[in-house]
């Protein structure tokens, strides 16, 4: 809820892109001007695509959840499937796909269930995280060349165990899990 008190936004002086690898990231290099009036000439900035997640639960009750090696941690952690959202693709379509590519489940009822920022102070992209009820294996996985990615099956109670031992590391995936234990 915004108010007439909030912090106001900081101008812009100057942008300058410092490295571009589209669409996967872009950085770039504002200088800017706060409120106060302090500058700060070298405030860096990720320009990413939204990205797309999903809290997938079957038929049986059981989440499906993936592991995967990722290598900014150097370790492999519980996460929801996701990816980027393409251009051009509706959101809930892009979360479908990624769904089916990388479990091979997919049906069900869907319906967007929130969004949240990897980090706002940095980043430009928002993670659009979708519910989807009552899925079923559809499929064999479809990955990527570069995915190495295992399918698990937990019960509510394992995921929640999981989730409090602190199985899943990947914040934007984290919150999500908490919210749908917290309000079923």
């Amino acid at each position: 809820m915004k108010n007439e008190h909030d912090p106001k936004p900081w101008q812009v002086e100057s942008r300058r892109y410092v490295y571009n690898r589209a669409p996967y990231m872009i950085m770039r290099e504002d200088s800017v001007r706060l409120p106060n009036g302090a500058n700060i000439s070298d405030y860096f900035v990720f320009e990413y695509p939204d990205w797309v997640t999903v809290l997938a639960v079957t038929t049986t009750g059981q989440l499906v959840l993936i592991r995967q090696y990722r290598h900014g941690i150097g370790d492999v952690h519980f996460e929801l499937p996701a990816g980027v959202a393409d251009p051009g693709e509706a959101l809930l379509e892009s979360a479908k796909r990624e769904l089916l590519e990388e479990t091979g489940f997919g049906g069900g009822d869907w319906r967007y269930f929130m969004k949240v920022c990897a980090n706002p102070g940095t980043h430009t992209n928002w993670c659009h995280i979708f519910l989807a009820l009552g899925v079923e294996q559809q499929e064999v996985q479809q990955l990527d060349h570069t995915e190495d990615i295992q399918v698990r099956l937990l019960s509510r109670s394992e995921t929640l165990d999981m989730l409090q031992s602190g199985g899943v590391a990947q914040a934007m995936h984290a919150a999500p899990l908490w919210r749908f234990f917290a309000e079923n």
